[in-house]
């Protein structure tokens, strides 16, 4: 892989660090800003709702700017509203910062998939892909956990004040080493990239994507006081476990690397159904913390790894459409990460306990094999009626 594309990986460590640390820092936002676990919650889902409106609208205004130059300033906004963020006492305040910091990451994490996918061969873009969101992973593995005993130990806003430190390095190393200082070419024109889009089988990719996304970030998001509530573990197990969820989708991602451009459908499948039942397995045994721990870190592999291999399949899906496929591929990604904690939140304030969130992912995985289900069947559908008229059509030429 292109040295290049590893900082881009650092870049992604930063912000990805910035979207889940608040798994291990709800509890503290909550009493410090005097609102409830759920509506702390909601700060991770305002965060996702701004990379999808941003990450299709900001694809689409930075089509002609210069790589390097796009990365720089979405990376400069992103560090500076972290700082407010660790500024304010204001909760909405620190709402906006998220929502602001979202459309930065959104636009940053368009750009750089196209880019990741440019700088490798064409038939590579699921290796580009699993190392680009390998700083996703690391940042589930060291990042979170990390904020999270910063929050344990000086509070939630030194896990900001650490966001904002690590964005430095990662804009000096975009600035000396990401290719694209001039504008690369003339894009292809807009209409005939939003045609692309209309594709369905990038659409029903894209929804497939947002399912399981939703569903992981629907028990990520409520994971610490899972562990601390139902499972028994004092706080300080917290950054331990996140770790652990973050070391298996690094795992995970790592695996589908190898296996996403060469034998996709077995990872979908296989994968999915583990990820299905392993939530089920969770929300069962969540009081044991032995079995508990060993689902946390499977189900970070399979999250992960199905996932990665569905943006894999988004990027060569729309290969029509080249400087929009990453923003939209976010987008449909994020809109997962939005209703998943939505959904989480809802059912937790409903009094259904902090189990809840994992039968609603269980419930969000098996609708996405209800999709996929019915859309290989469409398909079936239209090749028999295709094959019936060709056949029909032969049969009547003398």
């Amino acid at each position: 892989m292109p040295f290049a594309l590893l900082l881009l990986g650092l870049a992604v460590f930063a912000q990805g660090t910035s979207e889940f640390m608040l798994s291990g820092l709800v509890p503290d936002i909550a009493r410090d800003l005097e609102v409830s676990v759920p509506a702390a919650g909601a700060l991770t889902s305002a965060f996702a709702a701004g990379m999808v409106v941003g990450a299709p609208l900001v694809a689409g205004l930075a089509r002609r700017w210069p790589r390097r130059g796009a990365l720089l300033a979405f990376l400069v906004v992103f560090l500076a509203v972290h700082v407010v963020g660790a500024l304010t006492g204001s909760f909405a305040v620190l709402l906006a910062t998220r929502v602001v910091g979202a459309f930065a990451n959104a636009g940053f994490l368009a750009v750089a998939l196209v880019a990741a996918v440019d700088m490798v061969p064409a038939d590579a873009k699921g290796r580009a892909t699993s190392t680009l969101l390998g700083g996703v992973t690391l940042a589930c593995v060291a990042g979170v956990p990390a904020g999270a005993v910063l929050g344990e130990v000086w509070g939630w806003r030194a896990a900001f004040w650490a966001v904002a430190l690590v964005s430095l390095p990662a804009l000096a190393a975009v600035a000396r080493s990401v290719p694209g200082g001039a504008a690369e070419g003339v894009p292809p024109a807009l209409r005939g990239e939003l045609r692309s889009l209309r594709s369905p089988r990038l659409l029903v990719t894209l929804l497939l994507g947002a399912l399981v996304n939703g569903a992981t970030f629907c028990t990520f998001t409520f994971l610490a006081p899972l562990v601390t509530e139902v499972t028994g573990l004092g706080s300080s197990w917290v950054p331990g476990v996140l770790a652990l969820f973050g070391a298996g989708a690094f795992a995970g991602v790592a695996a589908a690397g190898r296996f996403a451009d060469r034998r996709p459908v077995p990872v979908l499948i296989g994968g999915g159904l583990a990820l299905g039942a392993g939530w089920c397995a969770l929300a069962l045994g969540a009081a044991h913390p032995v079995p508990a721990l060993a689902l946390v870190f499977a189900q970070g592999a399979l999250s992960f790894g199905v996932g990665s291999t569905l943006i894999a399949r988004a990027l060569y899906a729309a290969q029509g459409a080249p400087t929009l496929a990453g923003g939209f591929a976010t987008a449909a990604f994020n809109v997962g990460a939005a209703v998943g904690p939505w959904a989480g939140g809802a059912v937790i304030g409903a009094g259904l306990g902090y189990r809840a969130p994992l039968w609603v992912s269980a419930a969000l995985v098996s609708l996405a094999f209800a999709v996929a289900a019915g859309a290989a069947g469409a398909v079936r559908r239209r090749e028999a009626a295709v094959g019936q008229s060709r056949y029909g059509t032969e049969t009547r030429v003398p």
